[in-house]
């Protein structure tokens, strides 16, 4: 489990095929900042823009390690593919605090940006989720985008049946996240609030009434 609150920006350095064939997947390096890895072993798991990856190797004298990614989450996420920046969290332990919500580190669909632009002190970020998600978004409730926990100040439903959500982004998470890289256009990792889940999986089980 991890919390959406991002504990260093990485940069993907390497990006090899495991294998010759077109579906295989690839084994990553990433650069992570200095003393990222000092508590880290092999087999831990770190989120990697919002997906739960598992450590293969690493070297915490140079805080480089590497993972590998099958074809299934590259074909389900974005950002794993190219070298670039990337959101990292290690997952959380039972005594840490939670300082955004409980994040699962499986990656829900991918949204596109529509609108980021300084408002103010802060950032206006808008993205399209998908039909399939939609429904799981509400005023006040909380996302994961990129890997990182946010908070949704409006949501309107479209004919199509996506969702256009609005986040509001203070000055810290843009400069310490990989997020003020994003522009409109961008596609992003989104993952749903664990919690709205359950609830809809009971509402279509019948587990709970509908008023």
């Amino acid at each position: 489990m991890f919390t959406g609150i991002i504990s260093g920006v990485g940069q993907i350095t390497e990006s090899n095929a495991l294998g010759n064939a077109a579906h295989h997947g690839r084994r990553l390096s990433i650069q992570a900042p200095a003393g990222f890895l000092d508590d880290v072993g092999l087999g831990d798991s770190i989120a990697l823009n919002g997906a739960c990856m598992t450590v293969t190797s690493f070297d915490a004298a140079t805080a480089r390690f590497t993972i590998d990614v099958s074809a299934e989450s590259l074909a389900r996420t974005v950002g794993l593919a190219e070298l670039g920046p990337v959101n990292l969290e290690k997952a959380m332990r039972p005594n840490d605090r939670l300082g955004g919500h409980l994040v699962s580190g499986h990656v829900d669909g991918v949204g596109a940006v529509s609108h980021f632009s300084p408002v103010g002190e802060s950032w206006e970020l808008r993205i399209i989720a998908p039909q399939s998600l939609a429904r799981f978004l509400a005023y006040k409730g909380s996302i994961t985008v990129n890997g990182v926990s946010l908070t949704v100040n409006r949501v309107e439903d479209r004919a199509d049946g996506q969702a256009e959500f609005s986040i509001n982004l203070i000055p810290h998470t843009v400069e310490n996240t990989a997020l003020g890289q994003l522009k409109a256009g961008s596609p992003v990792n989104l993952e749903v609030d664990l919690i709205a889940r359950y609830v809809e999986r009971m509402l279509v089980s019948g587990a709970v009434s509908r008023p």
